[in-house]
């Protein structure tokens, strides 16, 4: 064989091989295109349905996956190899990936959990896995959290399920704890009339359950009250805020003094000092 043909052999391989993977390229981008279509009528199929958004999310998720390891085989079978070689690869691989990455398929069972049993659904604002805000995704192995500062946490599904959930949005209200300290002369009595009378005029506060204010302990300062108006979920800090404000208001515009510490120590003859 000589140089001109060695020449030629390399070309007519290179040139072969450059248009399997200028084909396979075609087919990865004509196929993902193609799946892209497919989830968004998925989509739009299940929200027709009324389907519940974080069902249809996770099924899009699962469908995704198996579209695009269809794909993958799909395109190794445009090459020449053999898919039932690959797929013995790939069970043997699912094998050996179970033993040794048994935390994340612990993680894919508790999102299967999450999914069937429901604690909390998209949309809704929780504490999970010591993290509280709105449930964005729940997806295959975490769930994406944004948090009360609008950061985007992942948390692993399988922390989350081993862990206590609290679902605020769960109920259709929720109460707002606060606490206002009074001074020792000032009558309790009078202060907690201003500020049930004041509560109701706040935005948000419902009238039922009618807000609380009662005597909650007492401290060297004199009582302290708690005042818990009750809110939607949704109105929560606003109500927090404002009840807050209107607590120094209304103690301002009665004129009550600062509470203050009292002490009285006595010698041990037993007089005053």
């Amino acid at each position: 064989m000589n140089v001109a043909e060695i020449t030629q052999l390399v070309v007519a391989t290179t040139t072969s091989v450059a248009l399997r993977v200028l084909g396979a390229l075609v087919l990865w981008i004509v196929g993902r295109l193609l799946i892209g279509v497919v989830l968004r009528l998925v989509a739009r199929g299940l929200a027709v349905r009324h389907i519940d958004a974080t069902i249809a999310r996770y099924l899009s998720n699962i469908l995704n996956v198996i579209f695009t390891i269809a794909l993958a085989v799909a395109i190794l079978g445009f090459f020449g190899v053999e898919t039932t070689t690959f797929a013995a690869l790939v069970a043997a691989a699912g094998v050996a990936i179970g033993v040794a990455w048994g935390g994340l398929l612990s993680s894919f069972a508790a999102g299967a959990f999450l999914i069937i049993l429901q604690p909390f659904k998209v949309g809704d604002f929780i504490t999970a896995a010591g993290i509280t805000g709105t449930v964005q995704e729940i997806g295959l192995f975490v769930t994406a959290i944004d948090t009360l500062d609008n950061v985007r946490t992942i948390v692993g599904n399988n922390k989350i399920f081993s862990d206590t959930i609290q679902n605020f949005s769960a109920n259709p209200y929720r109460r707002v704890d606060l606490t206002a300290q009074l001074d020792h002369c000032v009558d309790h009595r009078t202060a907690i009339f201003r500020l049930k009378e004041r509560l109701g005029k706040i935005n948000h506060v419902l009238l039922d359950p009618a807000p609380d204010v009662e005597i909650l302990t007492f401290n060297l300062a004199g009582p302290v009250l708690a005042v818990r108006p009750y809110c939607a979920n949704a109105h929560y800090w606003q109500v927090y805020f404002d009840t807050n404000r209107m607590i120094r208001e209304t103690f301002g515009d009665a004129g009550f003094p600062a509470p203050e510490t009292h002490y009285a120590i006595r010698s041990n003859a037993g007089v005053k000092v």
